[in-house]
């Protein structure tokens, strides 16, 4: 079980982390400022194995890897939503961030929900409900187990 931090359509990459903090050396550093622009209170609140669900397009605008980063460095279990936007998707996978697609969950649930996924069976538990998930697949389920693609093919 987690923690919901709800956000709406169209979050892009500078929200969840700016371009000003890029220059940070180290994940570890930029992940203070996570959410920094839209909510002001994540970085104070967020906990390993909360979640983030959102609406439509998530992760929009550039294509910078330290968006799911900095995810994972704040021990995102996953991010689920409507749709996502395609390199930040990617990117994801890439870095072992787990994102699902989950189009019913969004207008059902609240910031602070308890939410637990079960991305085996393919659906979250929220408020007494189940909702659908896409699945994830196989040998995508390999790589983020292995922490992304870089771990999976080196290990």
């Amino acid at each position: 079980m987690g923690k919901i931090f709800k956000y709406g359509k169209d979050v892009d990459t500078d929200q969840i982390i700016a371009s000003q903090y890029l220059l940070y050396p180290t994940i570890e550093e930029m992940k203070t400022h996570a959410f920094e622009s839209l909510d002001g209170d994540f970085i104070k609140e967020v906990q390993p194995g909360d979640f983030i669900v959102a609406d439509e397009n998530f992760g929009c605008g550039s294509s910078r890897e330290q968006a799911p980063a900095v995810l994972k460095a704040c021990g995102i279990k996953a991010v689920l939503a409507k749709s996502f936007a395609r390199i930040f998707y990617r990117n994801s996978i890439n870095l072992g961030v787990p994102v699902i697609v989950c189009s019913e969950v969004y207008d059902h649930v609240e910031r602070g929900d308890e939410m637990e996924l079960n991305m085996e069976e393919g659906y979250v538990s929220v408020n007494g409900e189940k909702y659908a998930c896409t699945r994830v697949p196989a040998y995508m389920k390999n790589i983020l187990d292995q922490g992304g693609l870089l771990a999976s093919l080196e290990g």
